[in-house]
Parts: C-alpha cells; sequence; structure tokens
C-alpha cells in the first residue's frame, strides 16, 4: 500500500458515500417536483430514507477504517490554521453523516410511520408524538441545508489544494494510481 495514499477501502467509500449523498439531496429535492402523496412522490421520498439509512451504515464503516488507519500526510504540509480547518468540518462532515440519517429515524418514528430499509422495516426509535416529529422536520431541514454548504466548503477546499495551492490533498483520496 502507498504512505501518500488513503488505503483502498477508505478512497472507495468516500466516492461511495459522495454518490449517496448526491442521491439523498436529488430525491428530496425532486420529490416536491410532484404532487403530495403522488405515487413518484412517495417512491422518491422512499428512496431519500433508504439512501439515508444507507449513509449511516456506510458512515459506521468508515469511522472504523479511520480508526484503524492513519491519514498519509499532505505534501507539503499546510499550515497549523488549514490542518485544524480541515479537523473541524471533517468532524461536521461525520456529525451530518451520522446525525442526519438518525433523525430521520427518529422524526419517522415520532409520525407514526414505517422505516423502510430495502425491504425491511425497521424498528421506531421513539412512540409517536407530533410535537417531537415537527421539532425534529425542522432541525433535520435546517441542517440538511446547512450540509449543502459543509460539503460545497469541502469540495471547494479540496480543488483549492490541488490547483492553487498544489499539493496532495486530493491525489490522495482519487482512485486509480
Amino acid at each position: 500500500m502507498d504512505a501518500r495514499r488513503y488505503p483502498p477501502a477508505s478512497i472507495l467509500l468516500h466516492w461511495l458515500m459522495l454518490v449517496l449523498l448526491a442521491g439523498v439531496y436529488a430525491a428530496i429535492e425532486l420529490h416536491d417536483e410532484f404532487p403530495d402523496g403522488s405515487p413518484a412522490y412517495e417512491r422518491l421520498e422512499t428512496l431519500h430514507f433508504m439512501l439515508g439509512l444507507s449513509v449511516l451504515l456506510l458512515v459506521v464503516v468508515r469511522l472504523a477504517l479511520r480508526s484503524r488507519f492513519t491519514a498519509p500526510p499532505i505534501t507539503p504540509a499546510p499550515p497549523a490554521w488549514q490542518r485544524t480547518a480541515s479537523k473541524v468540518v471533517h468532524g461536521l462532515l461525520y456529525a451530518l453523516m451520522l446525525g442526519m440519517p438518525i433523525g430521520g429515524w427518529l422524526m419517522l418514528s415520532a409520525k407514526g410511520e414505517a422505516v423502510p430499509f430495502f425491504g425491511l422495516t425497521l424498528p421506531p426509535l421513539v412512540a409517536p408524538d407530533k410535537d417531537l416529529a415537527h421539532l425534529i422536520e425542522e432541525i433535520h431541514e435546517t441542517v440538511g441545508v446547512a450540509g449543502y454548504w459543509l460539503i460545497g466548503l469541502h469540495a471547494l477546499a479540496a480543488l483549492a489544494h490541488h490547483y492553487i495551492v498544489r499539493d496532495d490533498t486530493l491525489r490522495r483520496m482519487l482512485p486509480g494510481r
């Protein structure tokens, strides 16, 4: 294994998470293009739930890998403030990938709705409670919007490191050689 790059499993999971997150956001944005309760609306909403729960499963695997392997050093080494900013953004991204699916599961549970996951129905996490469901939904939507900005910041920083700073920040996570 090349010590200058992330392990192949980490690289695969990183890009798979990007695809899943794009699907999560696309499904919830597109579902509003259809009448509430229509088959297309319901299918996209269900897809949003299932992809979100897939993110939850895979982020647990990513965290396990992250605890086992150290990140390869960036060459040349960035200044301390950039290392700190990177840790903060990565921490927030992991919080987003853990918190949002759990929040969605809690919200569906509080609404008294089934929690679908690829043919399974997951158990509710809380008893039905309309007020709690509304509160969680408001938080979920607000954090979801913040997620757009956070993911965008992460991507912008990676591109800036690659094209402006010209270090190996992005190359460490790119697939291939």
